[in-house]
């Protein structure tokens, strides 16, 4: 069944609930993405009515040395009503896992994520051996086809063994839309618990800044992993159909996938034409790119799915359009004139959409970042939606 929060709910402010979060990675990290945006925006916004105890690893995600200034295996207290557990590697384990539980006596435990089998798998496996039973599992866009079918055999052979065990019968399930919540009643049932309530935004304040805009020339960035699920190949691929009149330069920000996958990025790369200049920047941290956003004329992100994709919202926080794929929840953009969602079956639709960009004129772009800065605006002051996470954990 599917429940949709009741937005008049009142919170106890006698009582601060505690929950217990398991995730692979948290702050001070930020190179694993959007599930650390997620959980970083939820503690900043509820951590005033609700005590969060995060168990996380002691590394950034792809890194094997630890955080420095950070002792691990202890609770640290990270922020007002917020104490972090991170773990060195070899320590997770059912035990440790039981006696976090027990020692927090958490109202609710939120596992952040389906297959890690640390952070994942086993808390749940704990909490059930402990006799634990109020779970909330957060899917992260992880059941989505597009994710199941990047390394498809494992995943799925996991996926059919947990739904004979029974793994996730007496689990919430937290999603963000209802098109994630018929995910998960696909692979465990129509009879799965369901709460919807979409992904907090980065806590931002801040008028809009125009930027300078010459008509023919374009700064675009990707701020994204290169991995084929953000589909950074595809997007290269659409700039081969960029005119020639067009002067863009396109910045690369993320963390790369696999040095075979770059390596045909770099190909595509190599084969465009001198007026489409491409740049690899590197990694940005989460905190910067609020203000790196401000720094372009846009973000072009094509990706293959997206379960919220935090980096268009504050696209459009920044004040900036965006040209994405229509397999995101930020749809009927164009009409909304804060930018275009086009379906991937056509990149050639992509590079008309760059050009036509590229050739608007000063005053009518900025009537385009003006239209995208109000709709950020009005997606990141939701008190409605506030009330869906105090609720959820009521």
């Amino acid at each position: 069944m599917l429940y949709l929060f009741n937005h008049h709910t009142v919170s106890n402010k006698s009582y601060k609930k505690r929950v217990l979060v398991f995730i692979d990675w948290y702050l001070p990290g930020y190179k694993a993405g959007g599930p650390v945006r997620s959980m970083a925006n939820m503690t900043a916004h509820l951590s005033d009515e609700i005590d969060f105890y995060i168990v996380t690893r002691n590394t950034e995600y792809g890194d094997k040395t630890p955080y420095k200034d950070i002792e691990p295996d202890r609770w640290t207290d990270h922020a007002n009503g917020v104490k972090v557990w991170y773990c060195s590697s070899g320590k997770p384990s059912l035990g440790l896992w039981k006696k976090l539980i027990k020692e927090t006596s958490p109202d609710w435990l939120y596992i952040n994520g389906i297959y890690s089998p640390l952070f994942s798998i086993l808390p749940l496996l704990a909490a059930k051996l402990a006799g634990f039973w109020n779970i909330i599992v957060a899917p992260r866009g992880m059941l989505a086809p597009s994710a199941i079918n990047v390394k498809q055999g494992k995943k799925k052979l996991f996926l059919r063994g947990a739904k004979i065990l029974s793994l996730y019968k007496t689990v919430r399930w937290h999603v963000t839309n209802e098109k994630e919540g018929e995910q998960v009643k696909m692979q465990f049932g129509k009879n799965s618990g369901i709460l919807v309530a979409n992904n907090l935004p980065r806590k931002l304040t801040g008028k809009f800044e125009p930027i300078q805009k010459e008509r023919g020339s374009l700064r675009l960035c990707i701020p994204a992993r290169i991995a084929p699920e953000k589909n950074t190949i595809f997007a290269l691929e659409c700039l081969k159909f960029v005119g020639k009149q067009v002067a863009l330069e396109l910045d690369l920000f993320g963390q790369i996938y696999n040095k075979e996958y770059w390596n045909e990025c770099l190909q595509v790369i190599e084969s465009l034409p001198k007026n489409l200049k491409v740049s690899y920047c590197g990694i940005a941290d989460a905190e910067e790119i609020p203000e790196l956003l401000k720094k372009y004329h846009g973000v072009f992100l094509p990706s293959r799915g997206e379960n919220f994709g935090h980096v268009i919202l504050e696209s459009f926080m920044a004040g900036r359009p965006v040209i994405i794929s229509d397999q995101t929840p930020w749809r009927n953009l164009e009409e909304k004139h804060a930018g275009w969602d086009l379906s991937l079956d056509n990149n050639a639709a992509f590079a008309a959409t760059i050009s036509r960009l590229a050739a608007f004129e000063q005053k009518e772009y900025d009537r385009l970042c003006m239209a995208a800065w109000e709709l950020g605006e009005d997606n990141s002051d939701n008190s409605a939606l506030l009330e869906n996470y105090i609720t959820m954990f009521s």
